[in-house]
Protein backbone atom coordinates (compact mmCIF):
# COMPACT_ATOMS: atom_id res chain seq x y z
CA UNK A 1 0.00 0.00 0.00
CA UNK A 2 1.09 3.64 -0.97
CA UNK A 3 4.04 4.49 -2.90
CA UNK A 4 7.71 3.44 -2.16
CA UNK A 5 10.63 5.60 -3.15
CA UNK A 6 14.61 4.48 -2.06
CA UNK A 7 15.93 7.17 -0.77
CA UNK A 8 19.38 6.60 -2.90
CA UNK A 9 19.53 10.30 -4.23
CA UNK A 10 18.69 13.40 -2.70
CA UNK A 11 15.13 14.43 -3.70
CA UNK A 12 15.41 17.70 -5.15
CA UNK A 13 13.10 20.43 -3.12
CA UNK A 14 10.95 23.55 -4.37
CA UNK A 15 12.96 25.27 -1.70
CA UNK A 16 16.17 24.39 -3.80
CA UNK A 17 14.90 26.69 -7.08
CA UNK A 18 13.96 29.45 -3.82
CA UNK A 19 17.82 29.33 -2.19
CA UNK A 20 19.75 29.36 -6.04
CA UNK A 21 17.95 32.71 -6.13
CA UNK A 22 18.56 33.90 -2.34
CA UNK A 23 21.98 33.46 -2.45
CA UNK A 24 21.99 35.55 -6.12
CA UNK A 25 20.69 38.38 -3.83
CA UNK A 26 21.63 38.37 -0.33
CA UNK A 27 25.00 37.81 1.45
CA UNK A 28 23.97 35.10 3.58
CA UNK A 29 20.85 33.20 3.85
CA UNK A 30 18.94 31.54 6.68
CA UNK A 31 16.73 28.57 6.42
CA UNK A 32 14.48 28.05 8.81
CA UNK A 33 11.71 25.67 9.73
CA UNK A 34 11.31 22.57 11.88
CA UNK A 35 13.85 19.99 12.88
CA UNK A 36 13.87 16.98 10.20
CA UNK A 37 12.42 18.52 7.41
CA UNK A 38 15.61 18.47 5.51
CA UNK A 39 16.96 21.85 5.63
CA UNK A 40 20.74 20.77 6.16
CA UNK A 41 20.50 18.27 3.35
CA UNK A 42 18.89 20.73 0.97
CA UNK A 43 21.70 23.34 2.17
CA UNK A 44 24.87 20.88 1.72
CA UNK A 45 23.60 20.70 -2.13
CA UNK A 46 24.48 24.20 -2.25
CA UNK A 47 27.34 24.93 0.26
CA UNK A 48 30.51 24.21 -0.40
CA UNK A 49 31.97 24.09 2.99
CA UNK A 50 30.25 22.91 6.36
CA UNK A 51 30.49 23.54 9.79
CA UNK A 52 27.79 21.34 12.03
CA UNK A 53 27.36 23.33 15.18
CA UNK A 54 25.91 20.04 17.29
CA UNK A 55 28.20 18.04 15.17
CA UNK A 56 28.52 14.40 17.10
CA UNK A 57 32.14 14.31 18.63
CA UNK A 58 33.41 18.27 17.67
CA UNK A 59 30.33 20.18 19.10
CA UNK A 60 31.81 20.91 21.66
CA UNK A 61 35.22 22.01 19.86
CA UNK A 62 33.22 23.92 17.37
CA UNK A 63 31.07 25.80 20.56
CA UNK A 64 34.14 27.01 22.41
CA UNK A 65 35.29 28.39 19.01
CA UNK A 66 32.45 30.00 18.09
CA UNK A 67 32.09 31.48 21.80
CA UNK A 68 35.77 32.95 21.55
CA UNK A 69 36.26 33.60 18.08
CA UNK A 70 32.83 33.79 15.95
CA UNK A 71 34.97 34.54 13.03
CA UNK A 72 36.66 31.75 13.29
CA UNK A 73 33.25 29.37 12.51
CA UNK A 74 33.13 31.80 8.93
CA UNK A 75 36.81 30.28 7.36
CA UNK A 76 35.88 28.13 4.69
CA UNK A 77 35.46 27.67 0.79
CA UNK A 78 31.96 29.92 0.16
CA UNK A 79 28.61 29.64 0.36
CA UNK A 80 29.84 28.19 3.68
CA UNK A 81 27.16 26.16 5.73
CA UNK A 82 26.83 26.71 9.31
CA UNK A 83 24.29 24.25 10.83
CA UNK A 84 22.37 24.64 14.06
CA UNK A 85 23.82 28.19 13.89
CA UNK A 86 21.63 29.60 16.77
CA UNK A 87 23.00 27.50 19.72
CA UNK A 88 25.69 30.59 19.10
CA UNK A 89 23.56 33.81 18.68
CA UNK A 90 26.61 35.93 17.94
CA UNK A 91 27.48 33.95 14.75
CA UNK A 92 24.47 35.49 13.63
CA UNK A 93 26.47 39.47 14.18
CA UNK A 94 29.99 38.13 13.19
CA UNK A 95 28.06 36.73 9.74
CA UNK A 96 25.96 40.26 9.32
CA UNK A 97 29.30 42.32 9.82
CA UNK A 98 31.41 39.78 7.19
CA UNK A 99 28.53 40.45 4.97
CA UNK A 100 28.79 44.53 5.45
CA UNK A 101 32.47 44.46 4.60
CA UNK A 102 33.07 42.29 1.66
CA UNK A 103 29.92 42.91 0.07
CA UNK A 104 29.77 39.68 -1.72
CA UNK A 105 26.61 37.49 -2.80
CA UNK A 106 26.17 33.85 -1.52
CA UNK A 107 28.53 33.77 1.50
CA UNK A 108 27.14 31.68 3.81
CA UNK A 109 23.88 29.75 4.24
CA UNK A 110 22.26 29.37 7.80
CA UNK A 111 20.05 26.55 9.04
CA UNK A 112 17.79 26.43 12.23
CA UNK A 113 15.11 24.79 13.65
CA UNK A 114 14.39 27.76 16.29
CA UNK A 115 13.09 31.53 15.89
CA UNK A 116 15.29 33.50 18.04
CA UNK A 117 13.84 36.79 16.87
CA UNK A 118 12.61 39.32 19.42
CA UNK A 119 14.46 38.14 22.21
CA UNK A 120 16.45 41.26 21.69
CA UNK A 121 20.19 40.65 21.31
CA UNK A 122 20.85 40.35 17.65
CA UNK A 123 20.92 42.79 15.11
CA UNK A 124 17.88 41.92 12.35
CA UNK A 125 20.40 41.63 9.90
CA UNK A 126 17.83 43.29 6.80
CA UNK A 127 18.69 43.76 3.54
CA UNK A 128 21.60 41.62 3.93
CA UNK A 129 20.49 38.22 5.26
CA UNK A 130 17.46 36.65 3.86
CA UNK A 131 15.13 34.44 5.21
CA UNK A 132 13.77 31.55 3.54
CA UNK A 133 11.45 29.27 5.41
CA UNK A 134 11.09 25.50 4.49
CA UNK A 135 8.34 22.79 5.46
CA UNK A 136 8.17 19.22 5.39
CA UNK A 137 8.18 17.80 1.54
CA UNK A 138 4.77 18.15 -0.44
CA UNK A 139 3.46 15.11 -2.44
CA UNK A 140 5.15 16.28 -5.68
CA UNK A 141 8.63 16.69 -3.82
CA UNK A 142 8.13 13.52 -2.56
CA UNK A 143 6.97 11.79 -5.81
CA UNK A 144 3.71 11.16 -4.88
CA UNK A 145 1.80 13.66 -7.22
CA UNK A 146 2.39 13.46 -10.78
CA UNK A 147 2.37 17.28 -10.79
CA UNK A 148 0.09 17.35 -14.22
CA UNK A 149 -1.59 20.54 -12.63
CA UNK A 150 0.74 23.25 -12.29
CA UNK A 151 -0.55 26.06 -9.70
CA UNK A 152 1.62 28.47 -11.76
CA UNK A 153 -0.29 27.70 -14.81
CA UNK A 154 -3.44 27.94 -12.94
CA UNK A 155 -2.52 31.62 -12.55
CA UNK A 156 -1.19 32.09 -15.57
CA UNK A 157 -3.94 30.77 -17.24
CA UNK A 158 -2.50 28.36 -19.49
CA UNK A 159 -5.45 25.52 -19.21
CA UNK A 160 -5.80 22.20 -18.48
CA UNK A 161 -3.55 20.74 -21.41
CA UNK A 162 -1.85 17.83 -20.03
CA UNK A 163 -3.51 16.81 -17.09
CA UNK A 164 -3.38 12.84 -15.95
CA UNK A 165 -5.69 11.20 -13.65
CA UNK A 166 -4.16 10.97 -10.24
CA UNK A 167 -1.83 7.86 -9.52
CA UNK A 168 -3.21 8.02 -5.84
CA UNK A 169 -6.14 5.53 -3.85
CA UNK A 170 -7.18 6.57 -1.13
CA UNK A 171 -4.96 3.34 0.66
CA UNK A 172 -2.62 5.79 -0.73
CA UNK A 173 -3.43 8.77 0.43
CA UNK A 174 -4.01 7.63 3.68
CA UNK A 175 -0.79 5.90 3.96
CA UNK A 176 1.08 9.42 2.28
CA UNK A 177 -0.81 11.57 5.04
CA UNK A 178 0.57 9.40 7.93
CA UNK A 179 3.75 8.67 6.91
CA UNK A 180 4.05 12.77 6.47
CA UNK A 181 6.50 14.39 4.67
CA UNK A 182 9.49 14.04 6.18
CA UNK A 183 12.09 12.81 3.89
CA UNK A 184 13.64 10.41 6.51
CA UNK A 185 10.40 8.67 6.16
CA UNK A 186 9.94 7.74 2.48
CA UNK A 187 10.01 4.81 1.52
CA UNK A 188 9.55 3.04 4.92
CA UNK A 189 6.48 1.02 5.92
CA UNK A 190 3.81 2.77 8.52
CA UNK A 191 4.83 0.96 11.56
CA UNK A 192 8.13 2.43 11.26
CA UNK A 193 7.42 5.69 9.79
CA UNK A 194 4.79 6.57 13.12
CA UNK A 195 7.86 5.34 15.53
CA UNK A 196 10.44 7.81 14.06
CA UNK A 197 7.15 10.79 14.14
CA UNK A 198 6.60 9.85 17.86
CA UNK A 199 10.31 9.68 18.71
CA UNK A 200 10.77 12.66 17.39
CA UNK A 201 8.14 14.95 18.98
CA UNK A 202 9.34 13.14 22.01
CA UNK A 203 12.35 14.75 21.55
CA UNK A 204 11.31 17.47 20.53
CA UNK A 205 9.32 18.30 23.98
CA UNK A 206 12.74 17.29 25.86
CA UNK A 207 15.17 19.82 23.80
CA UNK A 208 15.98 23.24 24.34
CA UNK A 209 13.77 24.33 21.86
CA UNK A 210 10.65 23.87 23.81
CA UNK A 211 11.47 23.21 27.51
CA UNK A 212 11.59 26.43 29.10
CA UNK A 213 14.10 27.81 31.27
CA UNK A 214 11.59 29.84 33.67
CA UNK A 215 10.16 26.22 34.59
CA UNK A 216 10.89 22.89 35.75
CA UNK A 217 11.29 20.88 32.25
CA UNK A 218 8.01 19.40 31.54
CA UNK A 219 8.02 18.02 28.08
CA UNK A 220 3.88 16.53 29.41
CA UNK A 221 2.73 20.25 28.92
CA UNK A 222 4.03 21.11 25.32
CA UNK A 223 2.48 17.11 24.38
CA UNK A 224 -0.84 18.41 25.52
CA UNK A 225 -0.84 21.09 23.85
CA UNK A 226 0.25 19.35 20.63
CA UNK A 227 -2.31 16.80 21.39
CA UNK A 228 -5.12 19.42 21.20
CA UNK A 229 -3.66 21.49 18.38
CA UNK A 230 -4.62 17.69 16.88
CA UNK A 231 -8.22 17.36 17.82
CA UNK A 232 -8.65 20.81 16.83
CA UNK A 233 -6.48 20.17 13.37
CA UNK A 234 -7.94 22.23 10.67
CA UNK A 235 -10.56 24.12 12.29
CA UNK A 236 -10.85 27.80 13.88
CA UNK A 237 -10.86 26.90 17.16
CA UNK A 238 -10.12 29.91 19.89
CA UNK A 239 -6.90 29.84 22.08
CA UNK A 240 -9.42 29.91 24.75
CA UNK A 241 -11.01 26.67 23.44
CA UNK A 242 -7.77 24.71 23.23
CA UNK A 243 -6.52 26.24 26.62
CA UNK A 244 -9.71 24.76 27.73
CA UNK A 245 -9.04 20.91 26.02
CA UNK A 246 -5.59 21.44 27.67
CA UNK A 247 -7.20 21.99 31.01
CA UNK A 248 -9.02 19.14 31.08
CA UNK A 249 -6.04 16.57 31.04
CA UNK A 250 -3.41 18.89 33.09
CA UNK A 251 -5.93 21.00 35.63
CA UNK A 252 -2.36 22.68 36.98
CA UNK A 253 -1.27 24.20 34.11
CA UNK A 254 -1.38 27.70 33.93
CA UNK A 255 -2.74 29.86 31.95
CA UNK A 256 1.00 32.06 31.65
CA UNK A 257 2.29 28.64 31.20
CA UNK A 258 0.10 27.62 28.48
CA UNK A 259 1.18 30.12 26.79
CA UNK A 260 4.29 30.18 26.72
CA UNK A 261 5.06 27.32 25.66
CA UNK A 262 2.62 27.92 22.36
CA UNK A 263 4.95 30.33 21.67
CA UNK A 264 7.68 28.01 21.80
CA UNK A 265 6.27 25.66 19.50
CA UNK A 266 5.77 28.03 17.58
CA UNK A 267 9.28 28.68 18.05
CA UNK A 268 10.11 25.53 16.59
CA UNK A 269 8.06 25.37 13.81
CA UNK A 270 5.90 23.02 14.98
CA UNK A 271 3.01 24.59 15.14
CA UNK A 272 2.39 26.53 11.97
CA UNK A 273 -1.34 28.62 11.96
CA UNK A 274 -3.21 29.60 8.79
CA UNK A 275 -3.62 33.41 8.76
CA UNK A 276 -7.46 34.59 7.87
CA UNK A 277 -7.72 36.48 4.90
CA UNK A 278 -9.26 40.17 5.36
CA UNK A 279 -10.46 42.10 2.17
CA UNK A 280 -12.42 44.71 2.60
CA UNK A 281 -15.72 43.39 1.43
CA UNK A 282 -17.74 43.39 4.82
CA UNK A 283 -17.50 44.63 8.28
CA UNK A 284 -14.31 42.76 10.13
CA UNK A 285 -17.28 41.70 12.76
CA UNK A 286 -18.55 39.39 9.83
CA UNK A 287 -15.40 37.85 9.13
CA UNK A 288 -13.88 35.24 11.40
CA UNK A 289 -9.99 36.49 12.32
CA UNK A 290 -8.76 33.54 14.17
CA UNK A 291 -6.00 31.49 12.50
CA UNK A 292 -6.72 27.92 11.46
CA UNK A 293 -4.77 25.58 13.49
CA UNK A 294 -2.66 23.56 12.11
CA UNK A 295 0.89 21.64 12.54
CA UNK A 296 4.15 21.17 10.90
CA UNK A 297 2.95 17.99 9.24
CA UNK A 298 -0.35 16.49 9.07
CA UNK A 299 0.96 13.21 9.84
CA UNK A 300 1.51 14.51 14.06
CA UNK A 301 -2.04 14.84 14.18
CA UNK A 302 -2.65 11.32 12.82
CA UNK A 303 -0.19 9.96 15.03
CA UNK A 304 -2.11 12.07 18.37
CA UNK A 305 -5.55 10.94 16.84
CA UNK A 306 -4.89 7.35 16.18
CA UNK A 307 -5.47 7.59 12.45
CA UNK A 308 -3.09 4.79 10.86
CA UNK A 309 -3.70 3.45 7.32
CA UNK A 310 -5.20 0.95 7.98
CA UNK A 311 -8.16 2.71 10.33
CA UNK A 312 -8.71 5.10 8.87
CA UNK A 313 -12.33 4.31 7.16
CA UNK A 314 -13.77 4.19 10.86
CA UNK A 315 -13.37 8.06 11.31
CA UNK A 316 -14.16 9.25 7.81
CA UNK A 317 -14.64 12.98 9.42
CA UNK A 318 -11.28 13.06 11.19
CA UNK A 319 -10.05 11.51 7.89
CA UNK A 320 -11.30 14.39 6.21
CA UNK A 321 -9.94 17.13 8.29
CA UNK A 322 -6.34 15.16 7.98
CA UNK A 323 -6.95 15.55 4.56
CA UNK A 324 -7.19 19.48 4.74
CA UNK A 325 -4.33 19.61 6.64
CA UNK A 326 -2.21 17.77 4.46
CA UNK A 327 -3.60 19.61 1.24
CA UNK A 328 -2.94 22.90 2.74
CA UNK A 329 0.69 22.11 3.86
CA UNK A 330 1.25 21.73 -0.26
CA UNK A 331 -0.27 24.56 -0.80
CA UNK A 332 1.90 26.28 1.96
CA UNK A 333 4.83 24.92 -0.27
CA UNK A 334 3.63 25.23 -3.46
CA UNK A 335 2.73 28.90 -3.37
CA UNK A 336 6.00 29.62 -1.51
CA UNK A 337 7.86 28.41 -4.69
CA UNK A 338 5.66 30.80 -6.55
CA UNK A 339 6.85 33.86 -4.57
CA UNK A 340 3.49 34.12 -3.01
CA UNK A 341 1.39 32.90 0.38
CA UNK A 342 -1.81 31.03 1.72
CA UNK A 343 -4.44 32.03 3.78
CA UNK A 344 -8.78 31.22 4.66
CA UNK A 345 -11.33 32.78 4.29
CA UNK A 346 -14.53 32.54 6.06
CA UNK A 347 -17.17 34.92 7.45
CA UNK A 348 -20.29 34.22 9.85
CA UNK A 349 -22.68 34.13 6.58
CA UNK A 350 -21.40 30.59 5.75
CA UNK A 351 -18.60 31.69 2.43
CA UNK A 352 -15.61 30.45 2.55
CA UNK A 353 -12.56 29.65 0.89
CA UNK A 354 -9.91 27.17 2.66
CA UNK A 355 -7.09 28.58 0.61
CA UNK A 356 -6.45 31.42 -0.63
CA UNK A 357 -3.43 31.87 -2.34
CA UNK A 358 -2.10 35.23 -2.94
CA UNK A 359 0.88 36.59 -5.19
CA UNK A 360 2.99 39.29 -4.60
CA UNK A 361 1.68 41.27 -7.93
CA UNK A 362 -2.04 41.33 -6.54
CA UNK A 363 -3.38 38.03 -8.49
CA UNK A 364 -5.10 35.52 -6.07
CA UNK A 365 -6.98 32.04 -6.50
CA UNK A 366 -9.41 30.97 -3.74
CA UNK A 367 -9.29 26.98 -3.40
CA UNK A 368 -12.00 24.52 -1.29
CA UNK A 369 -10.64 21.35 -0.23
CA UNK A 370 -13.08 18.07 -0.16
CA UNK A 371 -12.01 14.44 0.48
CA UNK A 372 -15.06 12.94 -1.67
CA UNK A 373 -16.14 13.84 -5.33
CA UNK A 374 -19.80 14.02 -4.01
CA UNK A 375 -18.62 17.21 -2.21
CA UNK A 376 -16.84 19.36 -5.33
CA UNK A 377 -20.52 20.64 -5.89
CA UNK A 378 -20.75 22.19 -2.54
CA UNK A 379 -17.35 23.45 -2.89
CA UNK A 380 -17.41 24.80 -6.48
CA UNK A 381 -20.68 26.73 -5.15
CA UNK A 382 -18.77 28.29 -2.31
CA UNK A 383 -16.28 29.32 -4.17
CA UNK A 384 -18.59 31.10 -6.95
CA UNK A 385 -20.74 32.46 -4.42
CA UNK A 386 -17.19 34.39 -2.67
CA UNK A 387 -16.22 35.39 -6.01
CA UNK A 388 -19.61 37.09 -6.61
CA UNK A 389 -18.97 38.86 -3.31
CA UNK A 390 -15.58 40.10 -4.10
CA UNK A 391 -16.56 41.21 -7.77
CA UNK A 392 -19.49 43.31 -5.83
CA UNK A 393 -17.02 44.70 -3.61
CA UNK A 394 -14.42 46.04 -6.67
CA UNK A 395 -12.13 43.87 -6.76
CA UNK A 396 -10.50 41.61 -9.59
CA UNK A 397 -11.94 38.33 -10.34
CA UNK A 398 -9.87 35.32 -9.03
CA UNK A 399 -7.24 33.87 -11.41
CA UNK A 400 -8.84 30.65 -10.47
CA UNK A 401 -11.11 28.76 -8.38
CA UNK A 402 -10.55 25.28 -7.07
CA UNK A 403 -11.66 22.34 -5.28
CA UNK A 404 -9.19 19.85 -4.25
CA UNK A 405 -9.70 16.24 -3.86
CA UNK A 406 -8.33 12.69 -2.75
CA UNK A 407 -8.58 11.09 -6.39
CA UNK A 408 -10.04 11.15 -9.74
CA UNK A 409 -9.32 12.96 -13.11
CA UNK A 410 -8.77 16.58 -13.22
CA UNK A 411 -11.10 18.44 -14.82
CA UNK A 412 -12.89 21.83 -15.55
CA UNK A 413 -16.17 22.43 -14.54
CA UNK A 414 -18.58 24.08 -16.55
CA UNK A 415 -19.23 27.25 -14.37
CA UNK A 416 -15.42 27.42 -14.33
CA UNK A 417 -14.33 25.90 -10.99
CA UNK A 418 -11.49 23.26 -11.26
CA UNK A 419 -11.19 19.90 -9.74
CA UNK A 420 -7.62 18.72 -8.75
CA UNK A 421 -6.53 15.66 -7.23
CA UNK A 422 -3.99 16.63 -4.72
CA UNK A 423 -2.00 13.27 -6.50
CA UNK A 424 -1.56 16.05 -9.48
CA UNK A 425 -0.32 19.24 -8.26
CA UNK A 426 2.53 20.91 -7.97
CA UNK A 427 4.32 24.38 -8.07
Amino acid sequence: MGIRIAMTEYLRRIADDELDLYLETFGAVLLKGPRWCGKTTTAMNHAKSVIKMQSVGKSQENLAAARSQPSMILRGEKPRLIDEWQVVPSIWDAIRTDVDETGRAGSYILTGSRDLFGEGYMHSGAGRIGVLFMRTMSLFESGDSNGSVSLGGMFSGSGDSGWKPSPLSMDDIAYCLCRGGWPDNMGLDYRRCALKIRSYMDLTYASDDVSLGKYIKDSSAARDIVRSYSRNISSTASMKTILDDVLKEDISMPESRFYDYVGALKGAYIIDDVPAWNPSVRSRTAMRASPKRDLADPSIAALYLGVTPDSFAGDLKTFGLLFESMCLRDLKVYAQGLGGKMSYYRDRYGLEADAVITLDDGRYGLVEVKLWEDGVREGADNLLALEGLLRDAGFRPPSFKMVVTAGGIAYSRPDGVSVVPIGCLRN
